[in-house]
């Protein structure tokens, strides 16, 4: 571990619980996380410093932008809440339903015992014997019953297919179920068009460079960030820069930018005729420019101030430019944005078991309808076997008179509302 990590890890002396470090006695002597000017680090280790005060500067601009980051960043974005379920009368009627197969299987019972023997009926001088009806109309009701709770249970299970009984139609047509439910989000719900058009018409993009301005300005505005931040500068400046090795490098590395720079022209040919005549010079100017660095630290740090004062107002500046930028950036991520791919790929890790539990949580409610409707439409099927033309013509009577009856009262509350 390098010094300067060394210097990370542990607390400085008159450290401030903000993060901003004071000045101690100790500390004006020998900084630590630098080495004395006679030592110096390695190439590789002023690699590691730089990895390491990259990594730092990173967590410190992320520190203060949370701190001035707003409370909440998504206040203006509504949370739609679950909507509440049908407390009226369809809840009311799916219970009445849920006694249904109950009274079947009680009366089916009473059936055996007592039904109605030798008893008659006369309605409109017809007489109708009522022995049997019992029995009739319960089993009637309990296969209505039984059959649609077979045929919903059908839709699940077996969830693995088995020799004689198969295997669940939606558990069978898994793959197919997914592709039509993926194909029907990504065409109809949610796709390219529809999110652009959205992050166009609740301004997304200028709410947030609003923010993003907001922040970088208060971040850079902000004393403690400044200080840590010419802290961070100082103390790697003069880690690696004191190092004669890494000097040596730099020399090396700006000699070869000159050479490039200059060419192969007149101004290459000077060059080399004055490297020729006085090398040694012209690398002890170098040096010695990379050497004075540290000395100059002061004042650079000092410059700092004035740098960062001008960086809000020139962000501010080309704010547009930004906006503009940002929204191409953002509109080209979601034309390449494959949102079928994205829920194909999300519901085939969807089990048999999970992909029932995701159907059902829509539908279970209808499906319950359906299993209990069964056994009531079951039971007046059983009235039609007994006495076949009078129940339909009291089922036709009856329902006439509830379809005129719901349609009077529909067309009352459509002109009401319109009204």
């Amino acid at each position: 571990m390098n010094g300067f990590e060394e210097q990370s890890e542990r607390p400085e002396a008159g450290s401030t619980e903000s993060g901003r470090t004071e000045p101690s006695a100790e500390s004006s002597s020998e900084q630590p996380g630098t080495r004395p000017a006679g030592h110096g680090v390695t190439v590789p280790e002023a690699r590691e410093v730089t990895k390491a005060t990259a990594a730092d500067f990173r967590h410190l601009v992320g520190r203060y932008v949370r701190r001035h980051l707003p409370t909440s960043t998504s206040a203006s974005v509504p949370q739609v809440a679950e909507p509440p379920r049908s407390a009226g009368s369809s809840g009311m009627l799916l219970s009445l339903l849920k006694v249904i197969p109950l009274t079947l299987g009680a009366l089916f019972v009473v059936s055996f015992f007592w039904d109605f023997p030798g008893m008659t009926l006369t309605i409109l001088g017809r007489e109708m014997a009522l022995s049997g009806l019992l029995r009739i109309v319960a089993v009637s009701g309990l296969i209505g019953f039984l059959t649609n709770w077979i045929a919903i249970t059908m839709l699940f299970n077996p969830r693995t297919e088995r020799p004689l009984f198969g295997q669940g139609l939606i558990p069978a047509q898994r793959e197919r179920v997914i592709y039509r439910l993926a194909s029907a989000v990504s065409e109809e719900l949610i796709n390219e068009e529809i999110i652009k058009q959205k992050i166009e018409e609740n301004e997304i993009i200028p709410k947030y460079r609003e923010m993003a301005l907001s922040v970088t300005r208060g971040v850079l505005e902000d004393d403690e960030f400044r200080t840590d931040l010419k802290k961070l500068t100082g103390d790697y400046v003069q880690t690696v820069l004191t190092s004669d090795e890494v000097r040596r490098r730099i020399v090396e590395f700006v000699i070869e930018k000159i050479e490039n720079y200059v060419g192969e022209g007149m101004g290459g040919f000077a060059l080399k005729a004055y490297r020729y005549v006085n090398e040694q010079d012209f690398q002890r100017r170098i040096d010695r420019a990379i050497t004075m660095l540290p000395d100059q630290l002061d004042i650079v740090l000092d410059d700092m101030d004035a740098l960062l004062d001008r960086i809000p107002e020139k962000i501010e500046a080309r704010a547009e430019d930004i906006e503009e930028w940002a929204t191409k950036i953002v509109l080209g991520f979601v034309e390449n944005l494959d949102v079928y791919s994205m829920i194909m790929s999300n519901m085939m890790q969807y089990d048999e078991r999970r992909l029932e539990e995701l159907i059902k949580k829509s539908t279970n409610e209808q499906l319950n309808y359906i299993k209990y409707l069964g056994g009531a439409l079951g039971a007046l099927g059983g009235l039609v076997i007994w006495q076949p033309v009078p129940a339909l013509v009291a089922f036709g009577i009856v329902g006439s008179l509830m379809w005129g009856a719901d349609e009077a009262l529909y067309r009352l509350g459509r002109s009401r509302s319109g009204a």
